[in-house]
């Protein structure tokens, strides 16, 4: 039987061969061993393969880990800011520039950004939309490109040439993504994205995003321990 040949194995390895002997004189060891075969039963069939088994390491979250998490999420029920009404908005020229650099911001990360060398992740187009339209819109936009950890995404907004209210959606945007605390800059696009009525939008990383990158460094480092 399967039961019986694993025992007789176990006992080879473990136990020394010797010459017969009083079984009143069987020692800890031969006992232990007669006892493990004796809880295994007649239904236990050996392991396949070459005898070895692989043992995934379990996750270890450790209070560090516990806390960064709490505090990413914490960041998450943070709602977008209100936004101001138009009425406290103050107009730009249809052709001027729009530029915002947040202090902390490089100077080399906001050329890159002002010369359109970031991949656009993320459009926006308010062609057609209300104040009100692309208010909602852009708190939408901005929030959602913030949860997915999209870095950089453009915003057309055109340049209100010719019309009763000039510039009006592009002087909303330029008041607007300055209120946001996940716009880092932003700057008028280059020629080949829309120019003067387009807008390259810089947004900060998600803690949550941070937080899952410094639990794999966490995991990776306690799986060399």
């Amino acid at each position: 039987m399967v039961t019986k040949s694993i025992c007789e194995s176990l006992r080879l390895r473990i136990l020394p061969v010797a010459p017969a002997k009083d079984k009143s004189k069987r020692t800890i060891k031969e006992n232990s061993v007669d006892a493990f075969c004796d809880l295994l039963g007649d239904d236990v069939k050996p392991l396949s393969g070459k005898g070895s088994a692989y043992l995934q390491r379990a996750t270890v979250v450790t209070p560090g880990i516990e806390q960064r998490r709490k505090a990413a999420q914490s960041e998450q029920v943070n709602d977008i800011n209100e936004l101001d009404p138009i009425t406290v908005i103050k107009q730009v020229h249809p052709l001027s520039y729009l530029e915002y650099q947040r202090p902390g911001v490089q100077h080399g990360v906001y050329k890159n950004l002002r010369m359109g060398k970031y991949e656009i992740q993320s459009r926006l187009d308010l062609h057609r939309h209300s104040v009100d339209q692309a208010m909602s819109a852009l708190k939408r936009f901005i929030g959602d490109c913030h949860q997915h950890s999209i870095r950089c995404a453009l915003i057309t907004h055109g340049k209100g040439e010719g019309r009763r209210e000039p510039a009006k959606l592009k002087s909303c945007v330029n008041h607007w993504l300055r209120q946001f605390d996940q716009v880092l800059a932003f700057h008028s696009a280059q020629k080949q994205h829309g120019g003067l009525g387009a807008t390259y939008v810089l947004i900060k990383k998600d803690k949550s995003a941070k937080q899952r990158t410094v639990e794999k460094i966490d995991q990776a480092r306690h799986s060399r321990d």
